[in-house]
């Protein structure tokens, strides 16, 4: 009779980590990982409606995590610790590398954009939700809504954000558009 080796904390460590999904992103205080996984709008998209489809269209999703993006682009995540980095003096040229302040300040435009896209009432609740990644439980409690409301506005929510962002599920050409009836070369110069 064999016997399993018991699991250890390095195994179920691993085991984590494998079942998340990262994304890197370059930040003014350096790189930052994202676990797509701890956003409450993946638990969300797992989630299907009365007629068995997804709660949440790709469209929206993309929408979620695109505000969450230029969320954290814009250094307005909470800071858990302190900054052990040594403040910069004298540097490197001008134009030797990115100019994060440019990556700040668009990022907030883009947020400033989207909030006055949605209004003031899904823009607070996009803040809580995509930024701050405040579960929709607990968002429901803090506003004193029902229960199993939350979801619903979000989605309304993240329908008017994907909307100012120009996302759709599905891709639409011109009205007149009669369609690609050929593929063709350009034409050869006469030389």
């Amino acid at each position: 009779m064999s016997r399993e080796p018991p699991i250890t904390a390095m195994d179920d460590d691993r085991f984590r980590r494998a079942r998340q999904v990262r994304r890197i992103i370059e930040t003014p205080a350096g790189p930052v990982e994202i676990d797509l996984a701890e956003s409450p709008l993946r638990w969300l998209a797992s989630r299907r409606d009365a007629s068995g489809q997804p709660f949440l269209s790709p469209a929206e999703i993309e929408a979620g995590e695109r505000f969450r993006l230029d969320f954290t682009l814009a250094g307005l995540s909470p800071k858990l610790g302190i900054t052990w980095a040594a403040p910069v003096s004298g540097g490197a040229a001008a134009g030797a590398g990115r100019d994060y302040a440019d990556i700040v300040i668009a990022a907030k435009q883009r947020l400033d954009r989207a909030r006055e896209a949605v209004g003031p009432d899904f823009a607070a609740l996009l803040m809580d939700v995509c930024g701050f990644l405040k579960g929709v439980e607990a968002v429901e409690h803090d506003r004193g809504w029902p229960q199993r409301t939350g979801k619903i506005v979000l989605k309304l929510a993240l329908g008017a954000l994907a909307r100012a962002y120009g996302l759709d599920d599905m891709a639409r050409g011109p009205v007149r558009s009669r369609g690609i009836r050929a593929w063709r070369p350009p034409a050869e110069q006469a030389g």
